[in-house]
């Protein structure tokens, strides 16, 4: 195509590779994206699909083989946290974070960049009780609500305890309850359960000194104190002991991650 076609044709100079024509500005009655619609005040709301939780800066510990280490918590989510540590983490290194009372979580590290390490919390429910406790009750929950399922290891549970280096037990169970308190209800994934408390993921921020009460559906029901929060994540101090072996009547779901293991994990793992 010429210059004058180029010119004279029915692109116009829009078109033309040699002259630089302006962009028109104010409303085109064909383009409804051109109306400009003014903020009369500033954003007063996050609108992001996911709440960020704004930086905690306070000191806790992990657990890592073996060993306690401090380290600075810098913020928490629903999916995990981000610290920085005075040790040098590997990916998929699994840790304990502490935040606070009956706040021990299993965490896998799954990024490190400019010495801060970002945790993504481990999806089953933890189980702090003795060995021979959870291994009962496991078996127990195996035979009651899973009966067809295959799981890994499953006849550890079965066999008699011949080995004296087992301290663990994995599982892909996630318990779940509902949480009522003065202010509302809301779901209640339980991150980890002790016979004192439990730590608790909800669908909203509690207040610590809140004093509501635990609802497992079969398994019961326990009242309790909030004893601290971050961000969804709290600490639930049972206001009576809780009978472990209760659980078996509230069935878990399974892990989302399809990792259908039941087994024990020695010292030397």
């Amino acid at each position: 195509m010429n210059i004058r076609s180029q010119v004279y044709g029915q692109g116009g100079l829009a078109e033309s590779p040699l002259v630089c024509v302006k962009k028109p500005k104010g409303v085109r009655a064909d383009d409804l994206l051109s109306i400009p619609v003014r903020r009369e005040q500033s954003r007063q709301a996050d609108t992001r699909m996911e709440r960020r939780y704004p930086l905690v800066s306070e000191k806790t510990q992990v657990g890592r083989d073996r060993a306690s280490h401090d380290v600075q918590l810098l913020n928490v989510c629903s999916a995990g946290a981000m610290i920085t540590a005075p040790f040098e983490p590997t990916l998929w290194d699994r840790l304990e974070l502490h935040l606070g009372e009956h706040g021990l979580i299993d965490c896998t590290v799954v990024w490190i960049k400019n010495g801060r390490v970002g945790l993504e919390f481990v999806r089953e429910t933890r189980l702090d009780c003795d060995e021979d406790e959870q291994g009962s009750l496991l078996r127990e929950v195996i035979h009651r609500h899973f009966p067809e399922e295959q799981f890994e290891g499953r006849e550890d549970l079965d066999a008699p305890d011949s080995s004296e280096n087992r301290n663990e037990i994995r599982h892909p169970f996630v318990w779940s309850g509902t949480l009522h308190c003065e202010y509302g209800s809301t779901p209640a994934r339980l991150r980890n359960i002790s016979p004192d408390g439990a730590m608790i993921e909800t669908s909203f921020e509690l207040a610590a000194g809140a004093e509501p009460y635990l609802d497992l559906g079969e398994a019961g029901s326990v009242f309790g104190t909030i004893v601290w929060a971050e961000g969804n994540q709290s600490g639930l101090n049972f206001q009576e002991r809780f009978d472990m072996a209760r659980l078996v009547y509230a069935k878990p779901q399974l892990s989302s991650d399809g990792e259908t293991v039941v087994r024990f994990k020695s010292r030397n793992d």
